[in-house]
């Protein structure tokens, strides 16, 4: 995923502070490995056990070293809709672009083989562009 993302940077919960501290766009690698079930305007989805990508940006105070930490904590109050995810998630690792776009890493990512948008509208409700903000990986 590096190659298609090739300005990213590396960052785990082990390791947070390896993201840039500028504002920019990050994608979650988020493992799931039962069904996660959630409700996004008005309908319920349900996940299958899976990897997925989630495009997000910081661009707000702390950046995107402090949006990732938040991602990265297994217990927080639920606030979005990845926030769901992130909680029921295995593992959870992240690339941050630094003045990256959450839409361009939906673009470059979205249009390679193995990436599908399982539930549309999620994570875009701003974006008038995308599909979703949230691809699955089906290899």
């Amino acid at each position: 995923m590096c190659k298609a993302l090739p300005a990213s940077v590396a960052a785990g919960p082990e390791t947070p502070d390896c993201a840039p501290c500028g504002k920019g766009a990050y994608a979650l690698i988020i493992t799931i490995g039962s069904p996660a079930e959630f409700a996004h305007k008005g309908i319920t989805h349900v996940l299958p056990a899976s990897t997925y990508i989630y495009a997000g940006s910081a661009y707000g105070p702390g950046g995107i070293g402090a949006r990732l930490r938040r991602h990265f904590q297994r217990e927080k109050k639920l606030h979005w809709h990845i926030d769901r995810l992130t909680t029921a998630a295995e593992s959870v690792r992240a690339l941050a672009i630094e003045h990256g776009r959450e839409c361009e890493i939906i673009a470059a990512l979205g249009h390679l083989p193995g990436f599908r948008h399982p539930a549309l509208g999620f994570g875009s409700s701003d974006c008038r562009t995308c599909s979703s903000h949230l691809l699955q990986y089906c290899p």
